[in-house]
């Protein structure tokens, strides 16, 4: 039998070998097999759903939760979501081979850059079968080959939709391999694409604290990845009160589990008491827990509110991914500010005011992927940025920050113009 080893250095020669043919594709080409896929998912639909059934039979077996078979399911509208994310895809411009940023010099040569794939791209997922095909289409149109490693959860449902990837491809005459899906649920497997650096060029997590924790331990291969999702937004002295409470109400209520909620609202002190109180009603109504500061618990009973816990060091660095907020009343931007550099994780980060100035001060001056003025963190999304799609948000500052589209998976090389140009 196969060892785990010998298997996944398999699948990285194939990949390092199709990506030299993914690089050179046309854009009709990759487009046609994006189209391909879609039509197959609508034409497989109920041979999808039967597979994926035995996913979601496995994982009720195993008593998860919920939420995760929730997001285990294929759905009708998880179905539609990936047609129209592939035909979205394809309608994207293509950022291959893209030249730019041109300047002739006095030497006689004319320098420019080109924009190329990254090479081959590693994967790992947990429950989500849909982000095989949202990472195969965006991987394909960049012109990358890749390696995909789902969660074990979702195995059958991975490999239907793998079939159906390659499928695609073949259509449009380009190497089947250039998407592979790896077909055991061994975690080894997950130890070896992480260190094959003489195959991968890069690896993209996407999942828990534990995974991304457990990868940047492991990793020889460079990674994409966030580790942690904690956003704040401040509220100026400068702000409308009415933006402050609509924009802060969507930040942390809109929905609860994905990374660019807010966690903890920072207010200036000076008005505090005229938004604070209005905002925190409508926390309370909707079943949010407040963790607050010393200040903030003083405006807040002054206005007759309980069930008010006290926030301790730990809330200003933890991500609840919950119905909880911990609030801060801070003296001025200065305060603001530092507080987020010290306990954000880089992630997304936002303001509330009306003076031009103290937002571009905070623009300048708070270190993350995404920085905000009067609009919610929610909106840190490679979707809601025109991407059109992500592979993950990014709060690293190599290679790619923020939401990671088509052009997070490309590079740039020089190119240079000459004329029987030599050098003296």
């Amino acid at each position: 039998m196969t060892s785990i080893t010998e298997y996944m250095h398999s699948l990285g020669k194939t990949a390092r070998t199709a990506s030299r043919a993914m690089a050179c594709a046309s854009t009709a080409t990759k487009n046609a097999a994006l189209h391909h896929m879609a039509d197959l998912i609508e034409q497989q639909a109920d041979a999808l759903k039967a597979e994926n059934a035995k996913d979601i039979a496995q994982a009720r077996a195993k008593g998860l939760d919920d939420a995760f078979i929730d997001r285990l399911t294929l759905s009708d509208k998880a179905m539609s979501t990936m047609i129209s994310g592939l035909r979205q895809v394809a309608e994207l411009p293509d950022p291959i081979g893209q030249m730019n940023n041109f300047k002739p010099l006095p030497s006689g040569i004319t320098v420019g850059q080109m924009r190329v794939p990254l090479g081959v791209i590693g994967i790992i997922y947990e429950s989500r079968p849909n982000v095989t095909i949202d990472a195969a289409a965006l991987c394909i149109k960049s012109g990358n080959a890749t390696i995909l490693r789902g969660g074990s959860e979702a195995l059958h449902s991975n490999q239907a939709l793998a079939k159906i990837v390659q499928a695609g491809l073949a259509h449009a005459g380009l190497p089947e391999s250039a998407v592979q899906v790896v077909n055991t649920p061994d975690r080894a497997a997950v130890g070896e694409l992480i260190t094959m650096t003489e195959y991968v060029d890069v690896i993209v997590p996407r999942g828990g604290k534990s995974l991304i924790e457990r990868l940047m331990a492991d990793a020889r291969v460079p990674m994409i990845k966030h580790l942690d999702g904690i956003c704040h937004t401040y509220i100026d002295v400068a702000a409308n009160i009415a933006k402050a409470i609509k924009v802060c109400d969507n930040a942390k209520t809109q929905r609860y589990a994905p990374c660019n909620t807010m966690e903890t609202l920072l207010v200036h002190a000076d008005i505090a008491q005229d938004v604070l109180p209005q905002l925190c009603k409508i926390y309370q109504d909707k079943g949010v827990e407040l963790r607050v500061d010393a200040p903030t618990r003083a405006f807040l009973e002054k206005n007759n509110f309980k069930n008010l816990v006290d926030a301790v060091e730990k809330d200003w660095s933890t991500e609840y991914l919950a119905p909880i907020l911990s609030i801060k009343t801070v003296d001025d931007l200065d305060a603001a500010i530092k507080h987020i550099n010290h306990y954000g994780s880089a992630h997304t980060d936002a303001i509330i005011t009306e003076n031009h100035s103290t937002a571009q001060r905070f623009l300048r001056e708070v270190d993350s992927s995404s920085v905000m003025v009067n609009a919610s963190t929610r909106f840190a999304d490679g979707f809601e940025y025109g991407l059109g799609a992500e592979i993950g948000i990014s709060n690293d500052k190599l290679h790619a920050r923020g939401p990671v589209g088509l052009e997070g998976l490309t590079s740039l090389k020089y190119i240079v113009y000459g004329d029987g140009s030599v050098r003296v």
